[in-house]
């Protein structure tokens, strides 16, 4: 069985329509900086609406300002909403808090925000795709209930009102609505919605505010539409064809998921779109964690463009492992760092268009592959922990890692690796289980070490694993539930291998 990691599509590939599509999404800039945003009369009247609708809902109360306390700044977001063929359907401006200037204990106690993983998004389309066919759709609250969570606000300097105040009060209103039409709330994932009933099945997944609605029935559906719209004025895009940045094109094939556009705007951001590409996103021996340049004069910079990058992988697996590298060093990057990143951004000059494509033609099957690194890091010795999960042939789940504790022996990282995974797959079996898709053949999971798989079987290897955690130790109970099939792969069919550890060129 062949288990493409990614797929490189280029435009020529892609319909008329598509490639219509696509180029439109690049006549139009998102602005950063409110300064060239209020020479725009079309971002004027963004703001003015939005003010409008916060205002209707009586979103916030003019209160006083307590003694001794600071209010939160706020700034504006601007983003450009598009019809599934690829037109403008309008503007739009959001009013967001400066929450990172927030003190957890004294501006708030915790956090929240109505966002469906990543994994569960590629899960339910890879699950769904092959009854849905064309019905994926995707809507957009146009205005509403504001969901920003603050406590308290500074005085906007453009209209003189204060910013909204609204902690969870969007989510809760949604919810409800979902609940009273007859949704049940997945237990995996909060943010999924499933609504079945006598053969009609619907899917909701909630990205703060926007939603993913998919289902089997278009009457239904479109009577869906018709209650969201009248419970929140919700504006209907059309097909799913640009959500989150990222880019979705549907053929007899399956649905290949893609982020060009995103790639191509990071690499325009860093003025690196005349650079030379390289083969590899990071070198292959890299001592990036012993460096001793001089630390940025800025970190910001460099927290920024990891920060994007970091998203990128949501359609890039090959870029996890690399990605988890350069996030370490955060709290103080140095010139080394800085140029290990861009030597990444130069590696997606070459491979814009690259992402991963969801078959249509799946056995609904999970499949994992885990590796392990051990004693990679330098500084901690601690082993590194990777792994990719296949609903049939789809990648729809991956991950690089640090382990939490230090390994003695690379038989224990490996096994600590299979325990991780094991989880993966368990939470994967719930999920497509909420989604009517039961899995009573055990789950398939490659491993290239021996030890580590014998230590998995046989529990009377005490002296081996008497210092390990007991959950570790979860897999023995799967195996012996026989719900997880551990086998053993060749180091040179490893999947896994690339959440490790930086490869070079074959």
């Amino acid at each position: 069985m062949s288990y493409p990691l990614t797929n490189y599509l280029n435009c020529d590939k892609f319909s008329w329509q598509h490639r219509i599509f696509l180029a439109a999404l690049h006549e139009e800039r998102e602005p950063t900086h409110f300064s060239e945003v209020v020479q725009d009369v079309r971002w004027r009247d963004a703001m003015t609406s939005e003010i409008d609708a916060l205002q209707r809902n009586g979103t916030w109360d003019i209160t006083p300002l307590p003694v001794g306390k600071k209010s939160l700044g706020c700034k504006w977001i601007y983003k450009i909403k598009y019809h599934s063929d690829g037109s403008v359907d309008r503007f739009k401006a959001r009013l967001v808090v400066l929450g990172n200037h927030q003190v957890e204990g004294i501006d708030y106690d915790e956090t929240f925000a109505p966002i469906a993983k990543m994994v569960t998004i590629r899960t339910v389309l890879q699950s769904l795709l092959p009854k849905i066919g064309n019905s994926i759709k995707w809507t957009s609250r146009g205005s509403g209930v504001h969901e920003t969570s603050t406590r308290v606000l500074a005085v906007t300097k453009w209209f003189g009102v204060p910013s909204p105040q609204a902690p969870r009060c969007w989510f809760s209103k949604l919810s409800n609505a979902l609940d009273q039409y007859g949704f049940q709330r997945s237990q995996s994932n909060h943010s999924l919605f499933i609504f079945q009933k006598e053969g009609v099945q619907l899917v909701v997944l909630v990205y703060v505010d926007d939603l993913i609605i998919a289902g089997n029935h278009g009457e239904e559906i479109a009577t869906f539409k018709s209650y969201l719209h009248q419970c929140f004025h919700m504006k209907l895009l059309g097909k799913l064809k640009y959500f989150l940045g990222v880019e979705v094109a549907l053929s007899p094939t399956g649905l290949f998921l893609c982020q060009r556009k995103y790639a191509l705007d990071i690499i325009a951001e860093v003025g690196l779109l005349g650079g030379k590409p390289v083969f590899t996103p990071i070198e292959e021996n890299h001592r990036l964690a012993l460096a001793t340049g001089d630390l940025l004069s800025d970190p910001s910079q460099y927290r920024h463009l990891v920060g994007r990058l970091i998203y990128l992988c949501f359609t890039r697996p090959e870029l996890s492992c690399s990605v988890h590298v350069l996030s370490q060093f955060m709290q103080q990057p140095r010139e080394e760092h800085w140029r290990a990143a861009l030597r990444m951004v130069r590696y997606l000059k070459g491979q814009p268009g690259q992402g991963v494509l969801l078959k249509r033609e799946s056995d609904l099957r999970l499949y994992g592959w885990c590796d392990s690194d051990w004693a990679t890091c330098p500084l901690t010795c601690r082993s590194i922990t990777g792994w990719i999960v296949f609903l049939g042939q789809s990648p729809i789940s991956w991950k690089t890692k640090k382990q939490h504790t230090v390994s003695r022996s690379s038989a224990e990282a490996e096994y600590r690796s299979m325990a991780n995974t094991t989880c993966e797959l368990k939470w994967l079996q719930g999920l497509l289980l909420s989604l009517g898709i039961p899995h009573s053949v055990p789950m398939n999971l490659y491993c290239d070490n021996q030890a580590a798989l014998h230590i998995a079987k046989n529990p009377v290897f005490h002296e081996r694993t008497k210092h390990i955690e007991v959950d570790c130790h979860l897999i023995r109970d799967e195996i012996q539930q026989n719900r997880i099939q551990p086998t053993y792969v060749s180091t040179y069919s490893q999947l896994a291998n690339l959440f490790t550890k930086p490869l070079g060129v074959t």
